[in-house]
């Protein structure tokens, strides 16, 4: 089976990848039947050739799920280097947070329980 997928170059700390054709069997950076383009996360920047990527899943390769979310990105028109990431929380953060709004539903429910009193009392 031809697998679509990435092979790593770089450095160390610096990785860099290569979106290639390779048989599924083979070692991540063995030999590739052909390179379509790259993948360089720290620069945020990707290229692919869109024709031959087609090409091979015409004929049946199948791709990673990094090379697919290339692959789409690239049909879009978007750029890696615009996609906005929303900050994620921790477990820590997400506890406090949900203990700070149980804590001021409470405060609000008592300032109106104790509102509807007085004007009870009234």
């Amino acid at each position: 089976m031809v697998r679509i997928r990435m092979k790593r170059t770089g450095s160390r700390n610096a990785a860099c990848f290569r979106v290639v054709v390779m048989d599924q069997r083979s070692s991540r950076d063995g030999k590739a039947i052909e390179e379509l383009g790259y993948y360089d996360p720290i620069r945020k920047q990707e290229k692919i050739n869109l024709e031959r990527a087609e090409y091979w899943i015409g004929v049946g390769a199948q791709f990673s799920e990094t090379v697919g979310d290339i692959i789409d990105r690239a049909r879009t028109g978007k750029v890696l280097a615009e996609r906005v990431r929303k900050p994620a929380m921790s477990k820590k953060a997400k506890a406090k947070a949900e203990a700070e709004a149980a804590a001021k539903a409470e405060a609000a429910a008592a300032a109106e329980a104790e509102a509807q009193a007085g004007e009870a009392q009234a």
